[in-house]
């Protein structure tokens, strides 16, 4: 692997081989996949059982996750800047874990979702820790290409999680999910601890004081390019999650297809992550800005027409289930071409901050990603017909926005 100039860490430990250290990466953001996708099969059943008056409340499940993750965030990236990538790591991953023994025993839906807060701000630390530590050896379009090539093992994960959530959940009950959620974080911190060494070098590492975290923030928020990158990830994660949040809904309510939904959901996730392979061979080529732009103009386009034609009642029978299939495919493969290229973009001016520089674009995407989904979400109506619509205006947003970063990456 190459690393830039003074920032190639000093160990005994032999770095990992490309592969093995892009497999690592995948399998610490996998944690947030499976946290999430394999919750979507048991949200009727925690709304029927915790909150039957309104099940729409249930949706809840997955932006009060992402809420704690956008939070924990804006901690982890200076934590790790000061202490090294691997303790913070494994520090937010116990906290996690902590989160997941609340969860399974909470009475309530409220309880419930605060334990769910705790499992997001865990979860935070491997999620941005990770991309620090490709930041620490990789930069500009090879760190793109590493991170797709991570996502692209990463959007495996979506595909059998909530299978593999139904079947835990046909066996030991929906709480049994939590359990699992220790072992899958157990299992990623292990493998980082035998195996990947600290990226971060000990004389690189900046102290955790109010002064440095100051001038960093202040050095951050100067570039446009940043600015501009960690609102169009904001929009982006509106979309993602609003969308994530009533997927379930849809297939179960409006197209009365619940029991197939983890293998439609399966089929789409595999489908979409073909994007990060496309991202992965094309960004080389046609660079970062490109690729973003032409794939948030291109779902502007899809998702006004299908909201339309869905509106309007114009979809025969036969394809108004196919639509809805084409169309959710066409929003995950949308993120799989930008959310990587926007994190590079963002991160390229400030690779000796690269700890805070991602805590603060990734949280602030997450937190207001996080109040774009949650009304998206609920605005279900026993149709995709608000979904879709949102999703166009989001993106239409996002491709405006675009248009203020030169023309350059």
């Amino acid at each position: 692997m190459t690393s830039p100039a003074g920032t190639a860490p000093q160990s005994a430990q032999p770095q990992l081989g490309q592969t093995e250290f892009i497999a690592l990466i995948a399998m610490l953001f996998a944690t947030i996949a499976f946290s999430i996708d394999s919750m979507l099969p048991a949200l009727p059943q925690i709304a029927a059982e915790l909150t039957p008056g309104n099940i729409n409340a249930a949706q809840l499940i997955v932006t009060s996750f992402v809420l704690g993750m956008g939070v924990g965030t804006f901690f982890a990236g200076p934590l790790s800047d000061a202490f090294g990538r691997k303790p913070v790591i494994m520090a937010g991953s116990l906290l996690f874990v902590a989160g997941a023994a609340a969860a399974w025993a909470a009475p309530t839906l409220e309880l419930l979702l605060i334990a769910r807060v705790v499992q997001g701000l865990g979860v935070a630390a491997p999620r941005i820790v990770s991309i620090a530590m490709v930041r620490d050896l990789h930069s500009g379009r090879d760190m793109a290409r590493v991170v797709s090539f991570a996502m692209m093992v990463f959007m495996l994960v979506p595909a059998v999680a909530p299978a593999a959530g139904t079947v835990i959940i046909a066996a030991f009950g929906w709480r049994s999910l939590f359990i699992a959620f220790v072992l899958f974080a157990g299992v990623g911190c292990i493998w980082l601890g035998l195996r990947q060494p600290e990226t971060l070098r000990p004389e690189n590492r900046r102290p955790l004081r109010a002064g440095p975290l100051r001038a960093a923030f202040a050095e951050v928020i100067s570039y446009r390019v940043i600015v501009v990158s960690t609102a169009v990830q904001a929009l982006l994660f509106g979309v993602l999650f609003g969308t994530l949040s009533s997927t379930q809904q849809v297939f179960d309510i409006t197209f009365g297809r619940g029991a197939t939904f983890p293998f439609w959901f399966a089929v789409i996730a595999v489908l979409a992550g073909s994007a990060n392979f496309v991202n992965a061979r094309l960004v080389g080529r046609l660079g970062m800005r490109y690729l973003i732009t032409t794939a948030l103009g291109t779902q502007v386009i899809l998702s006004g027409a299908f909201a339309t034609v869905t509106a309007l009642g114009l979809w025969p029978d036969a394809l108004s289930f196919p639509a809805y299939v084409f169309w959710t495919t066409s929003v995950f493969f949308m993120t799989g071409l930008t959310i990587g290229n926007l994190n590079a973009l963002a991160l390229e001016p400030v690779g000796h901050i690269a700890g805070m520089a991602a805590s603060i674009t990734a949280a602030l995407a997450t937190v207001l990603g996080v109040a774009l989904a949650v009304p998206l979400g609920l605005a279900f109506d026993g149709t995709p017909v608000p979904l879709m619509t949102g999703v166009s205006v989001l993106a239409a947003l996002g491709w405006a926005l675009m248009r203020l970063i030169p023309r350059r990456g």
